[in-house]
């Protein structure tokens, strides 16, 4: 830092403390100058320094007053007040300053202290989302099919005709083929109704055996409480020799108790889909009442959750399986079904709203 003493003035003359106060002769400029120096030595922060500038180096401080008076002062004290009222004036300046850097300094010192940072206190923590209970749902189904065995394969969510239906064993005239059902891109092309393209996709590539599951969004013309025109499901399907229709009840039975509980029971029903036959619905026994009859199960006793069956023959040979040789099953379930049902939750629109309260809960 600068010292608060000017050894020489401009002129070269010594003009410390002292000599400047020597050099004082009218006691106006004596008591400005002493009450100048001690007012900024006094300043305890840069708010008072200011007020001390302005009260001695301001436009009314009382030595530029006694300095523009100067033209009125006897021709012999002219000199004398010019010169010296200049060097206290300098003298208060480069005061001003010394004592703004040290004022500047400590409060540096202060702020640094204030702020110091403890670096080994933990630090705080960046609020972290969660995964959606449709994308829970999903990865818990494929732990459960990667535990017995199965695959994970992926396709388009835009697939042709041939692949979505007509490898399917889907006749031209099936109601699922209209405009009423699908979402069409153009004459030839659709967005997939469900994942079970990928059946034929994936045995076109390969031999048997085959153990996959095929996760992913499918598309329908469809809107309530319990359906949305876009949804995520889980095809599955097994294909070897001897396969029969007791592995398809082992396997989902197997699915049903990790996902609902191990006391829960299963049953088949027949039905019918295209590509597998015989088909069946598969139903779980109700996780509320269990079996014997509420509102949830509509005092059944039992709640669906997927639709599952023996592939059909006509299916291989799309794709060059001899069915003397082959068989297997398939399956297809909702991902929003199933959490509906394990979670309680009563209306499919609340997983595509965005609603933090009700995607909090999980």
């Amino acid at each position: 830092m600068r010292s608060a003493r000017i050894e020489r003035s401009e002129g070269g003359a010594i003009t410390g403390k002292d000599a400047i106060l020597e050099q004082i002769s009218r006691d106006d400029l004596r008591t400005i100058y002493t009450q100048g120096m001690a007012a900024i030595a006094a300043a305890g922060d840069l708010a008072a320094l200011e007020a001390v500038r302005v009260r001695f180096l301001g436009r009314k401080a009382d030595l530029v007053l006694l300095l523009r008076t100067i033209p009125e002062l006897p021709v012999e004290e002219r000199p004398e007040v010019g010169k010296v009222g200049n060097l206290i004036r300098k003298e208060l300046e480069a005061a001003v300053e010394v004592r703004r850097e040290e004022l500047e300094a400590e409060q540096l010192v202060l702020g640094l202290e204030k702020e110091r940072v403890d670096i080994s206190l933990p630090g705080w923590r960046s609020p972290l989302g969660s995964l959606h209970l449709v994308t829970q749902t999903q990865r818990e189904i494929e732990d459960i099919f990667v535990g017995m065995g199965y695959e994970i394969v992926d396709g388009p969510e835009i697939e042709t005709e041939y692949y979505n239906f007509e490898a399917l064993n889907t006749p031209a005239d099936h109601p699922a083929r209209s405009l009423h059902d699908t979402f069409f891109i153009s004459e030839q092309v659709v967005l997939r109704t469900h994942t079970s393209p990928m059946q034929v996709r994936a045995m076109e590539k390969r031999r048997p055996p085959l153990h996959i599951i095929v996760p992913g969004k499918t598309y329908r013309r469809d809107s309530d409480a319990t359906h949305t025109p876009m949804f995520h499901q889980v095809e599955g399907l097994v294909v070897g020799e001897d396969i029969t229709l007791a592995d398809l009840k082992g396997t989902l039975e197997t699915f049903a108790k990790a996902v609902f509980g191990a006391d829960r029971k299963v049953r088949l029903r027949p039905h019918f889909f295209p590509f597998t036959e015989p088909s069946v619905e598969v139903d779980v026994s109700c996780m509320i009442c269990d079996g014997a009859g509420c509102r949830l199960c509509k005092k059944s006793g039992w709640l669906e959750i997927l639709g599952a069956g023996m592939v059909d023959p006509n299916v291989f040979g799309f794709v060059d399986y001899d069915p003397e040789v082959y068989s297997g099953f398939a399956f297809g379930l909702g991902i929003e079904r199933i959490a509906m049902l394990k979670h309680g939750v009563n209306d499919l629109r609340l997983f595509f709203e965005n609603d933090l309260r009700f995607l909090r809960q999980f």
